[in-house]
């Protein structure tokens, strides 16, 4: 049947009204991003003495690489795949450089990377995922997101004004146009500080950036003291909270090409200055949920989203991240905040529905939302090994000596009552 002018004006507007919700929630994960951590690859820069071009190129290299796997991963899964650095990594690279000369740190991001290619292709990842159990697994994304939604109402002893706006404004928008609520605070937000003019673009001249090879090197001493941690730090502390959120939020989709695409990407970038980049966990639920779109299916619009303005981005290299990062703190940790808390209602929620299994949840949660901070590991690897210990100890099976031993235990007791 042949389309009528207002059949195809309505159907339009639903195609366009299915793309602007998961595009904005991609955005506001990318101004997140770098509003929130991206600080770290110029701190870890200055560590390692590099100059303004390498720096620049530091900048293209991950945001272009991230750009271009969570495009082509979202694209070919049809999933919410977003991609970020590795914000763990880039934390202990600040310490790292200091002692490492750049070159050979750069073999080591090339190790790193060849060895999560090889985990990607083997499947071997998959397979861990699969054994952690439900309730373990939204106990740790709740645990790990807990801190980001208290952060969203510390800003009021910070910036009280700018705070309140945006809990206040979030929470009406929520009665009266949830789908508008995080779409809302980002241009309230933006809207107030401009009008106290606190965001000058008048400086703000777009650079293309060029990126600059570098030769690695190789040394015994960088690849145990850079390449070894940074794959470990990488592996616990984004691509298993990562696969977590998307499972969480319903998308069955496959680690080994995740894994893979990433790997053979930082592979590629490495060179350039890219220490590595990986599947995005925090960034990512804002995307994963139902936030971005209502129905599933939509959201992977989302990751095509981000992937473009990392993209964008990285074409003109330190300046755009300039000014992402030139927001304030308490903008972009309220509107991360703001914008999590329906994954992290629903993550807290499912981890303790099972009554049998809450107690494991429960030890899981707050280990993760304790940030435990221990032999150069982030908090969310022991969370989740505090979690599968209270959980075996709790509800795996016993030795045989045990349940024989509450075996007669029980038939005692029973022959007792009789």
């Amino acid at each position: 049947m042949a389309h009528t002018p207002a059949s195809v004006s309505v159907s339009a507007r639903l195609r366009l009204r299915d793309v602007f919700h998961p595009a904005v929630a991609g955005l506001v994960s990318v101004i997140v991003n770098y509003g929130g951590t991206f600080i770290l690859v110029f701190q870890a820069a200055r560590v390692a003495g590099l100059d303004a071009a390498h720096t620049a190129s530091w900048v293209w290299s991950l945001s272009m690489g991230v750009g271009l796997t969570g495009l082509l991963l979202s694209w070919m899964t049809r999933a919410p795949i977003i991609t970020a650095w590795s914000t763990p990594a880039a934390a202990f690279l600040v310490t790292a450089l200091a002692s490492t000369p750049y070159a050979e740190a750069v073999g080591a991001y090339l190790v790193s990377a060849a060895a999560f290619v090889v985990l990607g292709l083997s499947g071997g990842f998959e397979r861990v995922i699969r054994l952690i159990p439900a309730g373990v697994a939204t106990g740790l994304l709740a645990g790990i997101l807990l801190p980001f939604g208290m952060r969203a109402f510390g800003g009021m002893a910070v910036e009280p004004a700018m705070a309140l706006l945006l809990i206040v404004a979030y929470v009406v928008l929520k009665r009266i146009a949830a789908r508008y609520a995080v779409v809302g605070i980002l241009l309230l937000g933006l809207a107030f500080l401009v009008q106290q003019q606190r965001v000058d673009l008048s400086g703000l001249s777009l650079q293309l950036a060029a990126p600059v090879y570098t030769a690695p090197a190789w040394s015994l001493d960088s690849l145990l003291s850079v390449a070894l941690p940074l794959f470990l730090i990488t592996l616990t502390g984004q691509y298993m909270p990562g696969m977590l959120v998307l499972r969480n939020d319903g998308f069955a989709t496959s680690a080994n090409p995740i894994v893979t695409v990433t790997g053979l990407g930082s592979l590629l970038m490495a060179p350039f200055g890219a220490h590595a980049f990986n599947l995005a966990a925090i960034t990512a639920a804002i995307a994963t949920g139902p936030e971005a779109h209502e129905d599933p299916s939509k959201r992977w619009i989302a990751g095509v989203a981000a992937g473009l303005a990392y993209c964008l981005v990285g074409v003109f290299g330190v300046t755009l991240a300039a000014v992402f990062m030139a927001l304030p703190a308490v903008f972009t940790t309220t509107l991360a905040g703001l914008a999590l808390l329906g994954t992290l209602g629903g993550s807290l929620a499912a981890a303790l529905a099972d009554t049998r299994t809450r107690e494991a949840a429960l030890i899981t949660f707050l280990a993760a939302a304790a940030n435990i901070q221990w032999l150069g590991v982030g908090g969310a690897f022991w969370g989740l090994l505090i979690g599968l210990l209270a959980h075996a100890v709790l509800h795996g099976r016993m030795p045989l000596r045990l349940r024989l031993r509450d075996a007669a235990s029980r038939v005692f007791s029973s022959a007792r009552k009789v």
